[in-house]
């Protein structure tokens, strides 16, 4: 095996491919279930495209280690932090993102005091900063051993702090914590509540998510090119499910509380992916550059396709011949998805995931060109 290791790009890239797929659909009423989040507890194919993202971090952050054990620790310190801050910052920038919006016929200024704080690029740069902490000061038996307690306490913490139905949306205690520290108006309310998928308590064990990502990177380091190597992998990525499928009877399965049993499932099918992929890529030749594409600059394409959205959206086209739209204007890819996506198929979610398609494909253009350019957009 090289110490490239292809099958690593391709995981990091299909992930980044999937995220674009399941966060850009044509009509958010119009998707099919194995591309919609589980409504509670449970977990679809699309609840396991964060946690991948995440487990794909910990496994870049294995590599990138080696560069820095021989480091002081304040070299790797300003390193870290300073990566952490920036993805933070750029996560945060994205939610306030456009600056402006639309009311009646007037652009007014989009107001701090209503924006959201946590998301996707804030879990990230929280768990990146922890789980690099823990690598870096650490042994693998001490990572582990607080992988474990973490995911343990969790659990007790979720029932010790509201032992009535603690893994419902009203019984949940982090969200308590969310609204004492980050405050309502800055919180997520998709769910006709407020309530933060991505909050400040659920985040702790998403931290676990990376590290075990990191484990496996370090696995696959030291013991990459050993014959029984791709068994041991897959037999750990059946326990891993398997015991995540055990603790789901006494902690569900749950994304939006990031459960502990989610963690070890979700880290089981990542495993799963990932010893299929090293079976194809390191050990049989085989290619996969319309991914491979995707993880050389996996950052980059996850915050264009959260930002160009936003600023075409500030573009309105007159909605004069859409009068089954409800709205007066449309935005040019709700004008794309309308007057393209919908007339090639009856079936809306078929048009709807024809759409999402369109905009994979949409991207993976502006990372090939990117990628034939060698310019790699680190954060």
């Amino acid at each position: 095996m090289s110490n490239r290791y292809y099958s690593l790009d391709v995981f990091r890239g299909a992930t980044v491919a999937l995220m674009v797929l399941v966060n850009n659909p044509g009509s958010w009423t119009n998707i099919y279930p194995p591309l919609e989040h589980a409504s509670w507890h449970g977990c679809t194919p699309t609840d396991l495209v964060f946690p991948f993202f995440l487990f794909a971090v910990g496994n870049s952050i294995a590599f990138v280690m080696q560069r820095y054990e021989k480091s002081e620790s304040k070299v790797f310190l300003k390193k870290v932090i300073k990566r952490a801050a920036l993805i933070f910052i750029i996560g945060l920038l994205l939610n306030w993102s456009p600056f402006i919006r639309w009311e009646d016929n007037s652009l007014i200024a989009k107001k701090w005091e209503t924006v959201r704080i946590m998301g996707v690029l804030q879990r990230i740069a929280i768990c990146y900063l922890f789980a690099s902490l823990s690598a870096f000061y650490l042994n693998i038996r001490q990572i582990f051993i607080l992988c474990i307690v973490t995911l343990a306490s969790y659990w007790l913490l979720c029932i010790w702090a509201s032992p009535n139905d603690p893994f419902s949306i009203q019984g949940y205690f982090g969200t308590h914590w969310d609204k004492m520290i980050l405050g309502v108006n800055h919180m997520y309310k998709g769910e006709g509540q407020p309530f933060d998928p991505e909050g400040l308590v659920s985040t702790l064990p998403a931290i676990v998510q990376i590290l075990f990502g990191y484990l496996a990177g370090y696995y696959i380091r030291q013991k990459g090119k050993h014959p029984r190597f791709l068994p041991y992998l897959l037999l750990t990525a059946f326990v891993f499910i398997s015991a995540g499928l055990l603790w789901h009877s006494i902690f569900p399965i749950n994304k939006k509380i990031w459960s502990s049993s989610y963690v070890l499932y979700s880290t089981g099918f990542a495993l799963l992916f990932l010893s299929l992929l090293i079976f194809l890529f390191e050990k049989k030749g085989k290619g996969a550059y319309f991914f491979s594409v995707f993880g050389k600059n996996a950052l980059f394409v996850f915050i264009l396709s959260g930002l160009l959205p936003r600023l075409l959206g500030l573009i309105r086209i007159p909605n004069n011949s859409i009068a089954s739209s409800g709205s007066t204007y449309s935005t040019p890819f709700s004008w794309f998805y309308t007057k393209v996506c919908t007339a090639i198929f009856e079936n809306l979610r078929s048009a709807s995931l024809l759409y999402a398609v369109i905009m994979v494909v949409f991207y993976w253009l502006i990372a090939y060109v990117l990628d034939k350019k060698k310019i790699y957009i680190k954060v």
